[in-house]
């Protein structure tokens, strides 16, 4: 992967170069499924912050869980989920632009001071589209997607996930990118797109 590829993956529909990762360990809430599929959603966590040389806790001393993933019918059921919308600024009309859209999915993120990742909010819509898809994949691209703040636009035209045989995994590229951009030298934000560069020597250094 060139300099040029890592940048694009960053960069915003706007133009504006944005990178962010987590620094406080992730502590993951899932809402809406069962048992055997929970187990796969937090597998898929393991599997990327492992990935990552980050960390997972058991709570967060601030938020409590800071990574919630929701998976529901009907995106108006985000409306009664109790304090939701403290979390989530303008629920209200972020689900009425989800709903005309026919969107299937979206994630929300909070920041700390520095700009690094303090929460995210994953909602799946689990519509026929989405609910054709097995649950490892389904997990393994949210938690991909949500390990980094990747670009609006870094996937619209590739998944980050390949398919070897008969099991999907992350691409080897996008891993690389998810392991050089936790290197503990190298800042948790940054909106310079020079970091870029920054993330690709890393990669080199581990090759």
């Amino acid at each position: 992967m060139t300099p040029q590829e890592i940048e694009a993956l960053f960069t915003r529909d706007g133009g504006d170069f944005v990178f962010a990762r987590w620094s406080r360990p992730i502590v993951p809430i899932v809402f809406g499924v069962e048992e055997q599929t929970l187990e796969t959603v937090k597998g898929a966590f393991e599997a990327v912050v492992t990935l990552a040389g980050h960390k997972m806790a058991e709570t967060d001393p601030e938020l409590g869980a800071n990574c919630m993933v929701f998976f529901f019918r009907d995106w108006a059921e985000l409306l009664e989920v109790p304090d939701l919308d403290r979390l989530v600024p303008d629920l209200a009309p972020l689900v009425a632009r989800l709903t005309e859209m026919d969107a299937n999915q979206y994630r929300s993120f909070r920041f700390e001071q520095d700009g690094a990742i303090k929460a995210a909010f994953v909602f799946l819509r689990m519509d026929a589209e989405l609910s054709k898809v097995s649950a490892e994949t389904l997990a393994l691209s949210q938690v991909v997607q949500t390990i980094l703040l990747w670009s609006d636009l870094a996937f619209r035209d590739r998944s980050p996930l390949a398919v070897a045989g008969e099991t999907t995994i992350l691409r080897p590229d996008i891993a690389e990118v998810i392991r050089a951009a936790y290197e503990p030298v190298l800042p948790a934000a940054a909106q310079d797109a020079s970091h870029a560069l920054r993330i690709f020597a890393r990669m080199g250094a581990a090759q």
